[in-house]
């Protein structure tokens, strides 16, 4: 049961709150364009909060179970990796760019907020399209891996 919580129960929960947060994120979007400000606000916070809730589950998986190594071809490993790290660096830059949106939200700095917002919407929408990627040829595709430290999984050192 411990092996199957770890290995396949986690990524796919915390998977799916990647895919929620980003239909939230889309939702929100739609009520602005309708100038519905305070759904617009509690959505995009749900948003957040279930980004959140994708990374405590990713983050304890990682310390306490390991990451998942890519268990395709030989061949494929490259591209995967290529294609993991750039999914990491857009995650990493959209949780930034994230905080940053709802920090000038939150701080009703609404001129810098709509700049950024849209922007910070599309590198959302691709980490989560990125994300379930990953998750599919990790998982579905292609059986996964040994778990490992994230070193070994991601780097094969």
């Amino acid at each position: 049961m411990d092996k199957l919580l770890g290995e396949y129960l986690l990524p796919t929960i915390s998977t799916g709150f990647i895919v929620l947060s980003a239909v939230l994120v889309a939702i929100g979007w739609i009520l602005i364009a309708q100038r519905k400000v305070e759904a617009h606000k509690k959505t995009m916070i749900a948003a957040a909060i279930a980004a959140i809730l994708f990374f405590i589950i990713y983050a304890s998986r990682t310390v306490f179970v390991g990451n998942t190594a890519f268990g395709g071809p030989a061949d494929l490993k490259i591209y995967y990796t290529v294609f993991l790290i750039f999914h990491i660096v857009l995650a990493t830059s959209g949780a930034v760019f994230g905080i940053v949106t709802l920090w000038l939200g939150f701080k009703n700095n609404i001129q810098k907020h709509r700049k950024i917002g849209p922007i910070t919407s599309i590198v959302w929408f691709f980490v989560a399209i990125t994300g379930v990627a990953v998750y599919y040829l990790l998982y579905v595709k292609y059986p996964g891996g040994t778990t490992t430290s994230v070193f070994k999984a991601i780097l094969g050192f």
